[in-house]
């Protein structure tokens, strides 16, 4: 999506108990500054492999003092609204998620690094790109895989962040909670509609002729 439907999209949620999120391109100061000025709440980073790359994340989410983001306040980060400069920016700071997606070999191996990055909130797993990066694309019962889940939830638990995953059945669900993921997306919006409707369809029986 373009910035144009992503800022609509941010305002329809004004009002409403729902965190407007955007997955970045890539981890670039102009897709995330952006995507925070017309109103996300967080952002989710692709291919996060090191301590650096953490650090210019953080930085780039946050205001001087905590960072190194450009400031321009009355817009929609701040719901347009006036009043202390000081507190909207601790507000902010407050309100503001940054997910680093875990989705390569470097990224697992520099795990402990990346989650010691104040500002990083959250460690994601990649799972389909972390699988192909570790050699074993989409074999996600593989041994190494189930081993480099458990690894990244426990660093996360280590440095006080939330460990995050897209589950995209029940077991998955149950499984990543149990390996102490709290922070889950539950399938793709393609195949949720694809699994409704086969089994809308199931449902229908047609009569034949003798």
């Amino acid at each position: 999506m373009g910035f144009e439907t992503l800022k609509w999209l941010f305002a329809t949620c004004r009002g409403l108990p729902l965190e407007p999120m955007v997955r970045v391109p890539t981890g670039e100061y102009t897709w995330i500054a952006r995507a925070l000025d017309i109103g996300a709440r967080g952002v989710m980073v692709p291919m996060v492999e090191d301590r650096d790359q953490a650090v210019r994340l953080a930085q780039a989410c946050r205001y001087p003092g905590l960072g190194r983001r450009g400031a321009a306040f009355g817009f929609a980060q701040c719901d347009y609204k006036g009043g202390d400069v000081g507190e909207k920016m601790r507000l902010y700071h407050d309100r503001t998620l940054l997910i680093a997606q875990i989705e390569t070999e470097k990224g697992l191996q520099n795990v402990e690094d990346i989650a010691a990055v104040d500002g990083v909130d959250v460690l994601w797993v990649g799972h389909f790109d972390l699988s192909n990066f570790m050699g074993i694309p989409g074999q996600f019962d593989h041994p190494d895989f189930l081993a480099a889940m458990k690894h990244v939830a426990q660093v996360a638990k280590k440095h006080g962040k939330i460990a995050g995953f897209m589950a995209t059945d029940k077991a998955w669900i149950e499984r990543a909670k149990t390996m102490g993921y709290s922070m889950l997306a539950a399938g793709t919006d393609t195949a949720l509609l694809q699994q409704a409707l086969g089994e809308l369809i199931g449902d229908i029986n047609f009569a034949t002729k003798a």
